[in-house]
């Protein structure tokens, strides 16, 4: 994209809407609902004081932004094509793709296609668990130091002799208050996922930590946070970690979505006497 069409397209966009097209990148899918927590909060004395005001808001954007082409929804919905237009799907069209890139000098372009419905549930899932730490943060509950997305929360190690080795967790989070830091990777499972798939990954976790680069680097290894869809999977998955003898089970916490603030926000200072 010439200079003159990142201007002309430019002129076209507010500063809310190339955050939006950014956050559209970087989380790769994201609902109408998701776009509307992020960047129209209801807010008393805001513009949109009331949710119905915030998602007439929403709605208008993504259509004009649609409109320049540079985001498109998703033929496939989440939940078919009985539910509101909150749970359409969007992700970056090739009009943003270029703008964006064109913005940051990198003139390669990348495909996007329709994705299948359990890749896209699953980063609709992680979106959920990231948009709501955000929330959490833009609340002043924490602060949110790191929130970092896959690919740039992968690592990749050598453990003895094998060849390399790529952990992927699905974030990495740090959340900090003024008496403590919490750093954890986070896994977020649908319950679709076999247990022995659970525990591979776990054992790949485990390896990494053997290799002491993370602590190396960030004074310590973050907990493992595997976020279940209810109670039910959390407890089948703490079972089974326990009772696999290649795994510590400490280096591992399980939590559901209501829950998950307890391992992910700060943890309590200890307190000495």
């Amino acid at each position: 994209m010439s200079a003159h069409r990142v201007q002309r397209l430019e002129e076209h966009l507010t500063a809310r809407d190339i955050r939006i097209l950014t956050d559209v990148e970087r989380f790769r899918l994201l609902t109408t609902r998701q776009l509307q927590r992020l960047h129209f909060p209801v807010t008393p004395l805001g513009p949109h004081a009331t949710g119905s005001s915030a998602t007439r808001g929403t709605t208008r954007v993504l259509s004009r932004l649609e409109e320049l082409g540079v985001i498109e929804r998703l033929q496939r919905r989440i939940g078919g094509t009985t539910h509101g237009s909150a749970l359409t799907v969007w992700q970056l069209g090739a009009a943003g793709d270029r703008f964006l890139r064109a913005r940051r000098g990198e003139p390669k372009r990348r495909r996007y296609e329709e994705p299948g419905r359990t890749f896209m549930s699953h980063m609709l899932a992680v979106a959920d668990t990231a948009v709501a730490l955000i929330e959490q943060a833009n609340g002043g509950h924490f602060e949110l130091l790191e929130l970092d997305l896959e690919p740039t929360c992968w690592r990749t190690f050598v453990s003895g002799s094998a060849a390399p080795i790529t952990l992927k967790p699905d974030l990495l989070v740090v959340t900090a208050d003024p008496e403590t830091e919490t750093h954890s990777f986070v896994e977020v499972d649908l319950g679709t996922e076999h247990l022995p798939a659970v525990l591979r990954k776990c054992r790949t976790y485990q390896r990494y930590q053997t290799t002491g680069a993370e602590q190396h680097d960030r004074g310590l290894f973050p907990a493992v946070v595997w976020i279940a869809p209810d109670p039910v999977r959390a407890k089948k998955i703490r079972e089974a970690i326990a009772a696999d003898r290649h795994l510590t089970p400490n280096l591992f916490w399980i939590t559901t979505p209501e829950s998950m603030n307890r391992q992910l926000a700060p943890y309590p200072a200890t307190v000495t006497t």
